[in-house]
C-alpha cells in the first residue's frame, strides 16, 4: 500500500496523494495492532503503549521511505537532464534526429515534420524539455521535488491517521473503546477512499468501500491473532 500511487498533474495533487496514502496506512496498520493487543491482554494501558509506539514507529518509517524515494526520483531526473543537456551540446545532429523520430511517431511527415523539428531545436530549453518528456517520459515536476517536504507530509499524515484508532482507548473501557475504534477507523477510511476516488477513477463510492474492506480485514486479522496468542498469555 505504501507504494501505491495515482498520477497527478501538479505537485499540489501529489501532496494530497501523500496525505491520503500516509493517513490510510497509519489507520489500517495501527488498528490491526491495537485490536490484537487488546484482545490478547484485555488492558487499555497496554493497548495505549503499544498503539503509540506503533504509531510513531510507523510514521517515522513512512517518512523515511518518502524521503529516500523522493530524493532518488529527483536525483534521477536531474542526472538525466544533465546528460541530455550535454548531448544536445556535443552531438546535436543525433539529438536532432531523435526529435525527428519522436514527431514522426506522432504521425507528422514532410514539411510539417521538418518545421516542427526546426522549431523545437531552435530553442535549447524547449529541445531539452521535449527530450525529457517525450523520449524519457520524465516530468519537469520531478526535478522540483523537495524530499524533506515530502517526508514531513507523509510523517504527519501517517501519525494523524495512526492516532485515530487509539483515541477511544484514552476515554473508554476496552470493550466500548474497541467498538468505537473500529467504527471511527472504518468511517475515516471510507471518507479517504471516497475522496481518492473522486480525484482519480471517478468511482468514489467503490474506492470508499474498498478502503473500508481493507480496514475490516486488518481489524479481523489483528483480533484473530490476539485471540489465538492471548490464550497462551493467559
Amino acid at each position: 500500500m505504501k507504494n501505491e500511487a495515482f498520477k497527478s498533474g501538479s505537485r499540489g495533487n501529489d501532496f494530497l496523494r501523500q496525505i491520503i496514502l500516509g493517513g490510510q496506512d497509519g489507520l489500517v496498520n495501527v488498528l490491526g495492532i491495537i485490536l490484537g493487543v487488546g484482545k490478547a491482554t484485555g488492558s487499555s494501558e497496554i493497548v495505549l503503549v503499544s498503539g503509540f509506539a506503533a504509531a510513531f514507529a510507523e510514521s517515522i518509517s513512512m517518512g523515511a521511505v518518502a524521503y529516500t524515494t523522493s530524493q532518488a526520483e529527483r536525483d534521477h531526473y536531474l542526472a538525466q537532464e544533465k546528460k541530455e543537456r550535454r548531448e544536445i551540446e556535443e552531438i546535436p545532429e543525433i539529438e536532432r534526429e531523435e526529435i525527428r523520430i519522436i514527431y514522426r511517431k506522432k504521425g507528422f511527415s514532410g514539411k510539417t515534420l521538418e518545421a516542427l523539428v526546426r522549431k523545437t531545436t531552435s530553442n535549447k530549453e524547449l529541445w531539452l524539455r521535449t527530450m525529457m518528456t517525450e523520449e524519457l517520459g520524465l516530468s519537469p515536476e520531478q526535478g522540483k521535488i523537495n524530499p524533506l517536504s515530502e517526508a514531513a507530509i507523509v510523517f504527519v499524515s501517517s501519525l494523524a491517521g495512526s492516532l485515530i484508532p487509539i483515541i477511544p482507548f484514552l476515554f473508554l473501557a476496552i470493550g466500548p473503546a474497541t467498538a468505537f475504534s473500529i467504527g471511527i477507523t472504518l468511517l475515516t477510511l471510507f471518507i479517504l477512499g471516497y475522496y481518492k476516488g473522486k480525484l482519480t477513477t471517478g468511482k468514489p463510492l467503490l474506492r470508499g468501500l474498498e478502503l473500508g474492506a481493507i480496514g475490516i480485514a486488518s481489524a479481523f486479522a489483528g483480533y484473530f491473532i490476539g485471540a489465538v496468542l492471548g490464550k497462551g498469555i493467559g
